[in-house]
């Protein structure tokens, strides 16, 4: 089962259609034993990183996905929640994240066209690094997923599976051991997220 974890930040019932659409079990819970119990747990996140990480600390949830991550247990971070897995966020001023994946988060303006609209948002196509992620076993170089962001992960490079082109190269995702994370939206990427979700529900946990 997948606990896709519910501190207030989410496109939630969306994600959890998506497990349904392939099969697997999901369910929507801010509940610590539910959490534990779980196979495989999913951070998702929608808005701004200060507000976000305010609110998972609120919820008391960060001190048990800390534990499961360090039990080996498999976590996959979605847009806003893939960014609160990095040390810091320089979103409206400075905000220390979880820490899971060495790096930052900076405005993608600082690095893109200025002719070219923020936020990005639509499809874009994946190329992947050499330390290409097993969640994506089941996809094709080039294939396209869905984003939705005006901030990326940056100084993460040894961390970078997957990048995406906007004028300039914006990280796409990321791994560090069983901590994945996307900038994309999976569950808004048809056939291509759903493969993803899929892989990611085939991951097996280094310890637990």
């Amino acid at each position: 089962m997948v606990a896709i974890v519910d501190y207030g930040v989410g496109n939630l019932f969306s994600l959890c259609s998506s497990f349904g659409a392939i099969g697997h079990d999901a369910i929507i819970t801010g509940d610590p034993d539910l959490i534990r119990n779980a196979d495989r747990i999913l951070l998702p996140g929608v808005g701004a990183f200060s507000d976000a990480i305010a609110k998972l600390h609120e919820s008391g949830l960060v001190p048990v996905l800390m534990d499961e991550v360090s039990r080996g247990k498999p976590l996959l971070g979605i847009c806003l929640g893939m960014q609160l897995l990095f040390e810091k966020s320089y979103e409206y001023g400075e905000y220390e994240g979880l820490g899971l994946i060495p790096g930052e988060i900076r405005p993608i303006s600082d690095v893109i066209s200025t002719e070219l609209k923020i936020p990005h948002i639509g499809w874009n196509a994946l190329h992947f690094s050499s330390k290409r992620s097993e969640i994506f076993k089941y996809l094709n170089e080039a294939d396209y997923v869905y984003f939705v962001h005006s901030y990326y992960a940056a100084a993460c490079d040894d961390f970078v599976t997957a990048t995406t082109e906007y004028s300039a190269e914006l990280t796409a995702s990321v791994q560090n051991k069983n901590v994945y994370g996307c900038q994309f939206h999976p569950e808004k990427s048809g056939e291509v997220g759903l493969k993803i979700l899929r892989a990611f529900c085939e991951l097996e946990g280094t310890l637990c």
